[in-house]
């Protein structure tokens, strides 16, 4: 969701190619479910960061990294978050989704 008069990430990217989309993703999920009171943004950061690893939507990944981290879980909270569900989402899908916390972490690993 996006502040003031700024696009969202949702009609940069589908703008009027898919008016519906944007509409859901920005009003619905981003602006009913994520704002709901009965979990934290950290939770629900963390909660969509598992889904997205288990289910191997990595395209989705490098966005609700950040947006973890912007919602208070640290680099350090998410990487072993990975690296627990490596045992129950399967090896490769962890690596790949490692891979892109390397990534959007930047390469030392070191919390920010």
């Amino acid at each position: 969701m996006s502040g003031g008069n700024e696009p969202s990430r949702a009609q940069k990217m589908f703008g009027d190619f898919a008016p519906a989309l944007v509409g859901l993703t920005d009003d619905v999920l981003f602006g009913q479910v994520w704002q709901r009171p009965e979990l934290s943004p950290r939770d629900r950061s963390l909660i969509t960061v598992a889904s997205l690893l288990t289910s191997g939507s990595t395209e989705q990944l490098t966005i609700h990294l950040a947006r973890a981290r912007e919602n208070g879980a640290t680099e350090t909270e998410l990487i072993e978050a990975i690296t627990h569900l490596t045992f129950y989402a399967g090896w490769p899908k962890a690596m790949s989704s490692m891979t892109i916390a390397k990534q959007v972490f930047g390469a030392t690993g070191e919390e920010n």
